[in-house]
């Protein structure tokens, strides 16, 4: 079957959208990743409860008016910072094994 243009172009934009969503998480997870080195040489613990209950309303609040649900938006970014606390423990368990 041969597909409409229109639906390969649209693909085509999806697919670039794709790939930057996985570098803009790359990245995220990069900056995440010095954050956690700091917090164990600092004794920090890997989870901050108050930042996280922050960024998710400022997070719920910009998808809503980016026209994205918000439970979807903070279903994904709670999965997000999930990663981010397990990947600071393996740091601060690194760290601790370092000294």
């Amino acid at each position: 079957m041969t597909l409409p243009e229109e639906l390969r172009s649209l693909r085509r934009s999806i697919d670039n959208i794709d790939a930057a969503l996985v570098h803009v998480l790359a990245e995220r997870f990069r900056v995440t990743r010095e954050v956690g080195v700091l917090k164990a040489r600092h004794g920090l613990p890997a989870m901050d409860p108050a930042r996280e209950e922050a960024q998710v309303t400022r997070l719920r609040r910009l998808a809503s008016e980016a026209g994205l649900d918000p439970d979807f938006a903070e279903t994904f970014v709670r999965g997000v910072m999930a990663e981010v606390v397990l990947q600071h423990e393996r740091i601060a368990q690194d760290h601790r094994a370092e000294t």
